[in-house]
């Protein structure tokens, strides 16, 4: 018993950078070579990398109770995200049942060239993601539609999707009710109108580089037969309630967003706003067939093959492999995170920088780092944040410059990791393999090089640095 005792109270380890750095690389080659090359779904890969890791902590020395509250304050960070993404499973099916999807596909088809497409989804997306300060509801609203659009069109749906994603990363990247935009200007300690007004320094620049690439692709597409157009606005019209009144939903939201009202409880509403709206349209629906459509999603009946596939989604039931991705993503992140791991390789990269450029590069390789092993965007701009302000202060460089760092290579960059959450989310709601859309999400790579680019032609304030130190 004495022994037991013994062994319980002995000191938990402290890994050292070498040590740590090693376990990142396992754990990377884990995910790499199950989920690239082998061409796996993330959800097994994930679970393997947790279980080896928790072992590897066992036997390093760290107790099961140390192992099971990294696992449980990593879940802890991820409960907003889950309930997120469970609300947009709810709202894809009530809007597609409203009519409001169909809807935007109906008059998309109406006013979108093929030669246009590209470039109009990329503005659309953005300012949609602008207006309502959310990337997930941007790619789940509009996404969807242009997407279906888009398969009309014989478009690349990879193409397609990778153009949707920039758009809505970019205008919540840059919009004042974005949750990881203010976030990184609180990590910062600065106003959320100076971080906007320094993060178009480079989303600007970025933004109009994508614009400029995506018209170049969409000029190189293919005629397509209108009739092929016309057959399927005809089927929309006779298959959905095609009409402006089932565009109110969007307006609540966007409404609902200029309000800041938070996420869940806008999608919440949304989505019950628009099962009302649908109900109205088709009072002899039950309110049975309307929960089954919330749990399990909408079912397309209208006979065309085309239209049945593209509306036939949303719902709980169609998030809950996205949730167990996540939930094993925020585990093993979590564990990294309670192991020190992740702190160790940090503070050695803090205490390496110098010059400017230095650390606006190591600042941005941290943030990409988190997306890769922890696949959380909010800890990608925290735990950089916390650990590279004081560096940003010794330098004598404005904090508003970690800030743009922050929400460029932390919060746009999880988009194009296929197990991080906002990956997940995007191969869910536009169901679509992450690998297929990433090459062409355009935005989060050259927005990343070019803050890091910045970063070495930052002058810093000498004066700042002696009050600093």
């Amino acid at each position: 018993m004495s022994v037991f005792k013994k062994s319980s109270d002995k000191a938990e380890p402290v890994l050292g950078f070498g040590e740590s750095l090693v376990v990142l690389i396992v754990i990377l080659c884990i995910l790499g070579y199950l989920i690239i090359f082998e061409k796996q779904e993330p959800q097994a890969p994930l679970f393997i990398a947790f279980t080896v890791l928790a072992v590897y902590g066992k036997i390093r020395g760290f107790k099961w109770d140390t192992v099971m509250e990294g696992m449980r304050s990593g879940l802890r960070a991820g409960v907003d995200p889950l309930v997120i993404f469970l609300s947009i499973g709810v709202l894809i099916a009530t809007w597609i049942f409203s009519g409001t999807i169909p809807t935007i596909m109906y008059f998309g088809f109406k006013i979108i060239s093929v030669q246009f497409f590209l470039p109009t989804v990329f503005v659309v997306c953005t300012l949609v993601g602008v207006a309502c300060g959310s990337s997930f509801t941007t790619v789940s609203t509009m996404g969807i539609a242009f997407i279906g659009i888009g398969a009309t069109l014989k478009i690349n749906p990879g193409l397609t999707a990778g153009v949707i994603v920039s758009g809505a990363f970019c205008g919540s990247n840059i919009s004042p009710l974005s949750g990881t935009t203010n976030l990184a200007a609180s990590v910062s300690h600065i106003s959320i109108y100076e971080h906007i007004r320094s993060l178009l320094i480079t989303d600007l620049p970025a933004w109009a580089l994508c614009l400029v690439l995506y018209t170049v692709l969409g000029l190189n597409s293919q005629h397509v037969s209108l009739s092929a157009v016309h057959h399927m606005m005809s089927g929309l019209a006779n298959g959905f309630w095609v009409s402006g009144w089932a565009l109110l939903p969007v307006v609540l939201l966007i409404v609902l967003a200029i309000l800041q009202v938070p996420a869940i409880p806008s999608l919440g509403l949304g989505s019950l706003f628009a099962a009302f709206l649908g109900w109205i349209h088709a009072p002899a629906t039950s309110i049975t067939t309307i929960t089954k459509t919330i749990m399990m999603g909408y079912v397309s009946h209208t006979g065309d093959k085309t239209i049945d596939t593209l509306l036939s989604k949303g719902g709980i039931a169609s998030m809950l492999t996205s949730l167990a991705l996540i939930v094993f993503a925020l585990a093993l992140g979590g564990l990294l995170i309670k192991f020190n791991i992740i702190n160790t390789i940090i503070e050695h990269l803090s205490g390496i920088v110098r010059t400017p450029g230095r650390l606006s590069l190591a600042t941005a390789i941290t943030c990409i780092g988190v997306n890769l092993i922890v696949g959380e965007h909010y800890l990608a701009i925290i735990l950089p944040g916390q650990s590279f302000i004081k560096s940003f202060d010794q330098l004598g460089l404005k904090r508003r410059f970690m800030a743009r760092i922050l929400n460029d290579a932390g919060a746009a960059v999880n988009a194009i990791v296929p197990w991080s959450v906002s990956g997940v989310f995007i191969a869910g709601a536009l169901q679509i393999n992450p690998l297929r859309f990433i090459p062409w999400a355009f935005f989060p790579f050259i927005v990343t090089i070019l803050a890091v680019a910045v970063g070495f032609f930052l002058k810093p304030d000498q004066q700042a640095a002696k009050v600093a130190a």
